[in-house]
């Protein structure tokens, strides 16, 4: 809740049901660098950035590849027409045709970018009408023909948006267990998961279990060897998921720390 702070200084204002000027009252979802945040640490590998399609600045790059006796005027106009035909499409795209890097120093820079797709055109695919594609996020490679490749990188890249939800859905699943004590719970953690658990839903319980989190990790550290890497930090809840939100538990059913009556369940984490 920030109040009336930033809308006096920046003079914010709307008319009220009083037909008075009054300043603006504020919050912060705190969402927009947290979701870039939670997008690259999500999507992105060793190898850099990988830009779902739908939000990529770039979605397509072309790379003209050509030697000594090629006729690189011919391949630097189909790179260029070819793009302009993805622009008309409402495909964004770009032509990387400077001559200061060779094609493997281009290849590795727009790869730490996260652009989706790489258009790769030399001789060879030049002379068969047709583009080498790369993709970012697995890494795999195909032929598409110039006749159809509007219609072809739209269904590729929406392809590509839902193989990318798919297997970050998986990767959080495989790392998403429910507990129903604190045995457990403090297991999935050091397991690097993430933990459902029916919980009371009062405060003084989170801060026990942060507490009581953060002091076993601090002494499991303490006896652990050289070349055990362990993770350390408090737990806390991290939401309730909605679909469970309004989901009454069943009489008996206790908080996995307390074991008074679990009012919700919750989804608890490490922070770090």
């Amino acid at each position: 809740m920030l109040g009336q702070n930033f809308s006096k200084m920046f003079n914010v204002s709307f008319e009220d049901a009083d037909k008075q000027k009054t300043f603006a009252w504020q919050t912060s979802w705190g969402l927009s660098t947290r979701s870039i945040g939670a997008m690259i640490m999500i999507h992105s590998d060793n190898n850099g950035m990988v830009s779902p399609p739908r939000i990529a600045m770039i979605q397509v790059v072309i790379v003209p590849i050509f030697y000594k006796n090629d006729d690189s005027k011919a391949m630097l106009d189909k790179a260029h027409e070819i793009k302009d035909q993805l622009t008309e499409a409402g495909i964004r795209c770009k032509v990387d045709d400077s001559d200061t890097h060779n094609p493997g120093f281009k290849f590795n820079a727009w790869e730490v970018k996260g652009v989706p797709l790489r258009f790769e055109l030399g001789a060879k695919d030049f002379a068969n009408d047709e583009v080498r594609v790369a993709v970012r996020h697995d890494g795999r490679k195909f032929q598409m023909k110039w006749d159809s490749i509007a219609d072809e990188t739209h269904k590729t890249l929406e392809l590509l948006h839902h193989e990318m939800y798919e297997k970050a859905l998986k990767t959080r699943d495989e790392h998403l267990k429910e507990v129903d004590n604190w045995k457990d719970f403090m297991e999935a953690l050091d397991g690097r998961n993430i933990c459902l658990a029916p919980w009371c839903d009062v405060k003084k319980c989170e801060e026990k279990i942060k507490d009581q989190s953060k002091e076993e990790s601090i002494a499991k550290m303490a006896e652990a060897n050289e070349d055990e890497t362990l993770l350390t930090g408090a737990a806390k809840t991290l939401c309730i998921p909605y679909e469970l939100g309004n989901q009454k538990l069943a009489e008996g059913v206790k908080c996995f720390y307390c074991g008074e009556q679990a009012k919700v369940t919750a989804l608890w984490g490490r922070s770090y």
